[in-house]
């Protein structure tokens, strides 16, 4: 019994010097392809990342620079960052100011423009100054609204919905100046929205969750916060009207821990259905 003690106590300090000194830092790229058999336009490249929560432990400026160094890697034609830049709350985090953190997300550089939406720590903390911050660096905030894409066929549209949790959130608002033939792409913080996504959406992206910080094999996320279910904190979600992945993000909020979920930027690579 004392020996099957000492294993598990090894075992267990292992896992939580993993969860908390290693994993929180070990960033990935997440590389996905997507066929949207209405899409008839070249292949597309879209970058995401979320959830940066600049300041949290792992997750400081050196993070931040090595985030935008791989997103810029991958020579995408569109950047999309689905809120939370700054982050308010976790062991052992500091604040760090919106202006340093969009100064290195200014270095971001894709053909089609990069975007952005709000998440709630960033109203928490003030959502007009974040805004503000990343516009002076080029970096288009859209909260419930869409634009058109500088694309050849001029169909292509962006959309981005508000923050759900601080009640910032109105899909209807979002698609009402959406043209009927025009093919979308969505930014959300949260995939609490996922189900008002329209049926004309090539594919959407959220964070907000983290994937849960803490995942259990063959269980998934312990933890999600907001009205998502749980089935919806990472990866490909299930029952909604569009292709919609929810990343894992870059930082941590409450506690600065991660298990089997590593922070990650994702490359989508968006093309039709080829000819026969």
């Amino acid at each position: 019994m004392k020996r099957l003690s000492l294993i598990v106590f090894g075992t267990l300090l292992m896992l939580a010097g993993w969860s908390f000194g290693f994993e929180p830092g070990w960033l990935h790229q997440r590389n996905l392809t997507l066929v949207a058999p209405d899409w008839a336009e070249p292949p597309l490249t879209i970058a995401v990342a979320a959830d940066f929560h600049v300041g949290a432990p792992h997750a400081g400026l050196p993070m931040l620079h090595k985030v935008v160094d791989q997103l810029n890697a991958g020579s995408p034609d569109l950047i999309l960052l689905p809120g939370d830049f700054v982050i308010q709350g976790v062991m052992g985090g500091e604040t760090v100011e919106p202006s340093r953190i969009a100064e290195e997300l200014g270095r971001l550089k894709a053909p089609l423009g990069v975007f952005a939406t709000l998440g709630n720590h960033d109203w928490w903390h003030d959502g007009e100054q974040v805004r503000q911050a990343l516009e002076k660096r080029g970096i288009r905030v859209i909260e419930n609204a869409a634009i058109p894409l500088p694309t050849a066929s001029g169909k292509l549209w962006l959309a981005g919905i508000g923050d759900d949790m601080t009640g910032h959130a109105r899909p209807e608002k979002t698609f009402s100046s959406v043209p009927p033939d025009a093919r979308l792409i969505v930014m959300m913080h949260d995939p609490a929205n996922a189900p008002a996504l329209p049926r004309s959406t090539l594919v959407a992206f959220a964070g907000h969750t983290h994937g849960g910080q803490v995942r259990l094999p063959f269980f998934g996320a312990l933890i999600t916060p907001g009205r998502a279910p749980r089935q919806h904190a990472y990866g490909w979600i299930p029952d909604v009207p569009a292709p919609t992945w929810v990343t894992s993000g870059i930082g941590t909020s409450i506690l600065p821990i991660r298990f089997n979920c590593p922070p990650e930027t994702v490359a989508l690579r968006l093309s039709g259905k080829e000819k026969t």
